[in-house]
């Protein structure tokens, strides 16, 4: 008995829906589709469900297929179909799933704070000028967006604009740090947090420092920095006061314009200390001793 060719059977079930015709052809071919699903999607369960797509569209277009068909060809062409949406809607699935998966994973606001504490101000001062005085603006000055196009000259749209581009670099910076966050997290987090109440009364204590007195640490920190402003100021006079030596040494003929040298210095350096504004202490302790005082010294 001769095996009927593939359109044969192809119109029998279109016509007679004879299952056991088309059971005949998926019988035949199930091995070709399946092994070009399996090349092209590379997993096989997804191969399994490109095959069975397959037979599926081959079942329902049956009756539409031409009587000169060749149906390996046919079912060649619409295995690489399938293979590629089932590709495609792969990506996808994985796509949803990573984002579900970060979303999960994402830490709450509570978790946030914490984290971004430490990295805050370095990221904010890595932003662009008008970036920053966006996001201050907006979330350290609490102002709303009218307000901050306002200062920045511009319509409320072009703030929001700026504002959202200043978020997103922050949290492409959060993230190079390992803090993974929304630009709503992060915007939501930082209004709420950025600017804490200072202790009550500390307004109260600078004003009245600043129009007093200081404070024992804030005078500390003053004297200190004018210690190292002397001491600058004083290196500055004596490496002068050297040179000024050397030249007059050079350029100076005979006894008597050496005899005018240390005058001639003396008044130099008064002059610069008091252009730097040393103290006649500092001056003191770097003024050379005269000779009698020298030899009581020794």
């Amino acid at each position: 008995m001769q095996t009927p060719d593939d359109m044969s059977l192809v119109r029998e079930f279109a016509g007679q829906q004879n299952e056991a015709a088309f059971e005949a052809l998926v019988t035949r071919h199930v091995n070709l589709v399946y092994s070009a699903a399996l090349r092209q999607v590379g997993d096989a369960h997804t191969a399994e469900e490109v095959t069975q797509a397959v037979f599926i569209i081959l079942a329902r277009k049956a009756a539409s297929l031409r009587p000169g068909t060749f149906l390996t060809g046919w079912l060649f062409k619409t295995t690489r179909y399938a293979a590629r949406a089932a590709r495609r809607s792969r990506v996808r699935r994985l796509q949803r799933e990573t984002q579900a998966y970060m979303d999960h994973s994402q830490i709450t606001e509570e978790e946030a704070w914490p984290q971004i504490v430490p990295l805050l101000d370095e990221a904010l001062a890595s932003l662009g000028e008008t970036d920053r005085r966006a996001v201050l603006l907006r979330y350290f000055e609490r102002k709303t967006l009218a307000e901050v196009g306002a200062t920045l000259g511009v319509n409320e749209d072009a703030a929001r604009k700026r504002v959202n581009r200043g978020l997103e670099k922050l949290r492409k910076l959060f993230g190079k740090r390992g803090v993974t966050l929304t630009a709503t997290v992060i915007a939501s987090v930082v209004g709420a947090n950025s600017v804490q109440a200072a202790p009550v009364g500390l307004a109260v204590k600078i004003s009245a420092a600043a129009i007093t007195g200081t404070t024992t640490a804030t005078a500390l920190i003053i004297t200190t920095v004018q210690k190292i402003a002397a001491t600058a100021a004083l290196a500055i006079i004596v490496g002068l006061a050297i040179y000024q030596a050397k030249e007059m040494a050079w350029s100076s003929v005979g006894k008597g314009s050496f005899n005018q040298q240390p005058t001639q210095l003396d008044e130099s350096t008064l002059n610069l200390s008091n252009q730097l504004g040393v103290t006649d202490s500092s001056r003191d302790e770097f003024r050379p001793q005269p000779a009698s005082l020298q030899k009581k010294s020794d």
